[in-house]
């Protein structure tokens, strides 16, 4: 329970945003006996333990945890383990992934960059070391549990275990790790490479075969790569950090795809080829035992891409399904995979609504957009929405067709196939996330949610604006008597992400905010998912327009239906794009809103990734038009409206350059502004004393600044 006495800057800062505690990274077992997850002991406790629920016995065990294992001694982090933390946004420490053999009897994980293995069954002790080298990151065991592969330094390592089919006991430490592949300068093997872990949505750099004898792995040459760097002046003894950041028009990392031998007396390697040329990104790759493994890649300039299935002996593809766009291509995640029957799962762009596809038929039915793919086998398990705030569980097999399996009003995912399912849901009925165990004939049982129930209880009005039909979020005060308030729009705004959820999880910052005085606006425009492929792409080419329009008339439009709203005094405040696109208004919508707050703010789109930037604008050689649209530099001489920039200065994903850039543009215009720099913190502000006193401090000043009648020069 939360205490009532903690403010909520401070509950929120300590519990991570009401993440600790909860459970997490969920796995079922094929045979349904066993469900693992993540979970720390406490709402205000960030080290995370592993445990298991046994679904026979009905109990909950530990399975590790980082007291058992470490003791009173501190949890030590390689450079590589940070910038993986980094890229998944991890804001906990402990065991904060694993993964599991076929059978899901044991998982292997890191702690304090070594490698530990445990069985999961009844009865099982503890978990022990494997012999490897320091630094261990992403250990995955091979799919019979015989051998774990993992990262350490720029090499690929696999070391043999006793794995086997025993459901319990204690594993046994046999021989030491053998490196498969690494070599000499910018070069790693079996790591994402960073467009991939921040901008694909992968994570990895290899994958075992079903057979448990060989992987495919990536080989990633950085040395193509723009080099930037971080420091953190407060700490002037230690050596800047550098960071391979593909520039927006510059050289991506050369990624190829290798084929490697695990087995006694292997060694053998052999190139997966590809038109390289044509599709130099490697998106995804899926290898199951029911078919050959399958490629997802792309064109550099994101207009087409292919899925390719590899014959292994020869190192050559074949194409089995296709796509292109005029602006950007782009599909669920989870997708494409094998299905038990040996068809392909895919999705498409059909009727403007992303639909799944098994073989050549379509499988979901226009209007319900899939969001995506949480399993695929005998049967697909996805999350699906026709109301883009509620997402629902779906499924669907060849016997029994589409199936609706949860509706829960809110945000809803399953896991799992067979008689065993979690049902993992967020809404506006209840607090956080809650976890339920479906086993067929029982009735669900809840996993043990340890968070804090925050001090402030969001009441949220959802509304529907306008000819595009705007989703909408607004809240005020608690107790509110019907005053004028001043306005707070609190957007992201950018693509692939949106927040006009209904899940009150997604509303707690913004009724704090409210309470403090406030009436508080969010908006999902054009550019964000859940309202089709049409949608979404009407930003390509124009980051800055489309979306600015659109909070503009999201903010005019709720104060038709919502007159509590004083449109007079209008503060706007973001992160990452949603930093953009208030420095953006503040710069140039300056009659509409009259305060900002812009937190690691994209400011030149020339100074961020290709990936990312390159699929909304073009190459910057052939569209310089959009980037000169989009950036905020030129624009500088003509704020009017009082500006605070917020950045941290170890941020390696929108780099510290950006703000500095905008501000350097603004005083040399003449044009005040303040700027809050944030040493040691990156993209994220996780510590618990900088992410309270931000949120007090951009509270403070959109306070002063709208306190009276908006001033500022006429625009």
């Amino acid at each position: 329970m939360g205490d009532p006495t903690v403010s909520f800057p401070r509950q929120e800062a300590r519990t991570r945003r009401f993440s600790l505690g909860a459970p997490r990274s969920f796995t079922v077992s094929p045979d349904g006996e066993r469900v693992v997850f993540l979970r720390s002991p406490a709402g205000d406790n960030p080290v995370t333990s592993l445990w298991v629920f046994d679904t026979t016995a009905g109990v909950e065990r530990e399975v590790a945890s980082a007291a058992s294992i470490l003791g009173g001694n501190k949890e030590e982090l390689s450079d590589e383990e940070r910038a993986r933390r980094e890229r998944s946004r991890e804001l906990a420490g402990g065991i904060v992934g694993y993964a599991c053999d076929e059978d899901v009897r044991h998982a292997a994980f890191t702690l304090g960059g070594r490698l530990w293995w445990a069985a999961l069954g009844l009865g099982a002790e503890g978990p022990v070391e494997l012999a490897a080298p320091p630094g261990v990151v992403d250990p995955r065991p091979s799919p019979t549990g015989q051998a774990v592969a993992f990262l350490s330094g720029p090499g690929l390592h696999v070391v043999p275990t006793s794995g086997g089919p025993s459901p319990g006991g204690r594993a046994e430490l046999l021989d030491g790790a053998t490196l498969l592949a690494e070599e000499e300068g910018e070069v790693t093997w079996g790591a994402a490479e960073f467009a991939a872990a921040e901008e694909m949505g992968r994570p990895r750099g290899f994958w075992w075969a079903p057979d448990g004898g060989s992987l495919l792995a990536a080989r990633v040459d950085n040395s193509p790569v723009t080099k930037l760097w971080t420091s953190d002046p407060s700490t002037p003894e230690a050596k800047p950090q550098p960071h391979y950041f593909p520039l927006a028009g510059t050289a991506d990392a050369l990624v190829s795809l290798w084929h490697l031998q695990t087995s006694p007396g292997g060694g053998h390697r052999t190139q997966v080829m590809w038109d390289a040329e044509r599709y130099p990104y490697l998106v995804d790759v899926h290898w199951s035992r029911w078919g050959l493994p399958l490629l997802l890649v792309e064109q550099r300039d994101h207009k087409a891409c292919a899925v390719l299935s590899v014959d292994l002996d020869e190192g050559t593809t074949s194409q089995v399904a296709e796509a292109s766009d005029a602006a950007w291509v782009a599909s669920p995640a989870g997708v494409p995979a094998w299905l038990e029957d040996g068809q392909l799962l895919w999705a498409v762009a059909h009727t403007d609504t992303w639909r799944l596809k098994v073989g050549d038929e379509l499988v979901t039915p226009p209007g319900l957009q899939v969001r995506g793919v949480t399993y695929a086998g005998s049967s697909v398990l996805f999350t699906a929405s026709s109301d883009p705030e509620v997402v629902e569980a779906w499924s669907w097999s060849k016997e029994v067709g589409l199936n609706q399996l949860t509706d829960l009003g809110g945000v809803s995912s399953a896991i799992g196939d067979g008689r065993v399912k979690v049902v993992v849901s967020r809404s506006m009925a209840h607090h956080g996330v809650r976890a339920l165990v479906h086993v067929d004939g029982s009735e669900p049982r809840a996993l043990v949610d340890r968070s804090e129930t925050p001090v402030v209880d969001p009441v949220v009005r959802f509304l529907k604006v306008g000819p595009r039909q705007l989703r909408v979020g607004v809240v005020l005060p608690a107790g509110h008597d019907g005053g004028k308030l001043p306005v707070i729009v609190a957007p992201y705004a950018g693509p692939g992400h949106q927040k006009t959820m209904a899940a009150r999880s997604a509303w707690l910052e913004a009724q704090w905010l409210a309470d403090q005085g406030f009436a508080v606006v969010v908006a999902d425009g054009r550019g964000t998912p859940g309202r089709g492929p049409a949608f979404e792409r009407e930003v390509y080419l124009d980051l800055a327009n489309p979306p600015l329009e659109d909070q503009v008339e999201a903010l005019q439009l709720t104060a038709d239906e919502v007159p509590e709203l004083d449109l007079g005094r209008v503060g706007i405040v973001g992160w990452s794009f949603g930093g953009y696109m208030s420095a953006l208004a503040v710069l140039t919508r300056p009659d509409v809103f009259h305060a900002a707050v812009a937190g690691a703010p994209v400011t030149d789109w020339r100074w961020y990734d290709t990936y990312y930037t390159e699929r909304y604008l073009g190459h910057p050689d052939r569209s310089p038009e959009a980037y000169e649209r989009c950036s905020l530099i030129p624009l500088a001489a003509k704020l009017v409206r009082p500006l605070l920039l917020v950045h941290g200065l170890s941020d390696d994903n929108v780099f510290v350059v950006h703000t500095l850039e905008l501000s350097s543009a603004l005083l040399g215009a003449g044009r005040p502004h303040s700027v809050l720099p944030l040493s040691g913190v990156t993209h994220v502000a996780s510590r618990e004393d900088v992410a309270e006193n931000l949120l007090l401090s951009q509270v403070d000043f959109l306070r002063s600044a709208l306190a009276g009648p908006a001033g500022g020069t006429t625009p």
